[in-house]
């Protein structure tokens, strides 16, 4: 923040970027935080973990309002990390990353949940059987997204930021190449991608990297096969009016705490006061 406002990049991504975002429904920014960020991410989410699974009872723990909304041996999922940790308050209103964000919703945004997942390779898996994954979307061509200047723009829209290296083995997040401009039945679309793995892409990436995309675009959990942990954060945007996730409100304790140019971003204040900007796809990135 400068002056008391809450400056971000707009472009926040080069041409070359938001071209990419524009075919395959996404783009990954390498080192796209700091590595200081990086590193206490990891920190926090590594105590995150250790409190949680030293409840009584992990799955139905509250820790600093987070809980464990998947609880499995290999896969732990997240839900609401707002307010466990000022390092990941500090990423989800990360200027450059809620840039990123309102450029592909195409305007000011919320924060519309934030998560995080710890997991490692399932010990059931059949590691010489061909991967399939649990492909997923949050909304669908045309419900969710729409066309400004020729540039396609989603209302849903999500950063999932790897704090630990991303190889071909580790896991990273997969997704249907173009898929988010696809108007046929899902499982069509998921069918014929198995038919042709090519048209899956995987994220791979050293720690600190950035995954940009919208919810139209079909995506997974990738399939771990390395015997090395993956840790990742997710913040999830929309427009001011849009709704929280169920059971992602912020808490009105961490929203009186929250520094006024950031509130907006937080609890949604604007609702109707959109601020819609739309870039051109030959405006260069500013920093």
């Amino acid at each position: 923040m400068s002056d008391g406002e809450f400056i971000r990049p707009f472009p926040a991504l080069t041409p070359a970027q938001r071209y990419h975002l524009e075919v395959y429904g996404y783009v990954v920014i390498e080192n796209a935080i700091e590595q200081d960020l990086t590193d206490r991410l990891l920190e926090a989410m590594l105590r995150l973990k250790r409190d949680l699974l030293s409840a009584p009872d992990p799955a139905k723990a509250r820790v600093r309002n987070c809980r464990l909304s998947s609880y499995r041996p290999h896969y732990l999922h997240f839900a609401h990390i707002l307010e466990t940790d000022p390092a990941i308050f500090e990423y989800l209103a990360h200027p450059r990353l809620v840039g990123m964000a309102e450029e592909l919703v195409g305007g000011s945004v919320r924060l519309e949940e934030s998560e995080a997942v710890v997991n490692e390779r399932d010990p059931e898996i059949d590691l010489t059987a061909a991967p399939r994954y649990g492909f997923h979307t949050g909304t669908t061509p045309d419900v969710g997204t729409y066309v400004e200047n020729g540039l396609f723009h989603c209302t849903f829209v999500k950063t999932l930021t790897n704090l630990t290296e991303l190889g071909p083995d580790d896991g990273g997040t997969v997704v249907i190449a173009g898929s988010h401009k696809v108007k046929c039945d899902r499982e069509t679309i998921i069918a014929a991608a198995y038919e042709d793995p090519t048209l899956i892409h995987q994220v791979v990436a050293p720690a600190g990297s950035t995954l940009l995309f919208g919810e139209a675009l079909i995506h997974a959990t990738g399939q771990i096969r390395s015997d090395r942990e993956r840790i990742i954060v997710i913040g999830g945007y929309t427009p001011p009016m849009f709704q929280a996730w169920n059971g992602q409100e912020p808490s009105a304790e961490f929203i009186a705490q929250t520094p006024e140019p950031l509130k907006p971003l937080i609890a949604g204040s604007d609702k109707w006061h959109w601020q819609q900007r739309r870039r051109r796809l030959d405006m260069p990135v500013t920093s």
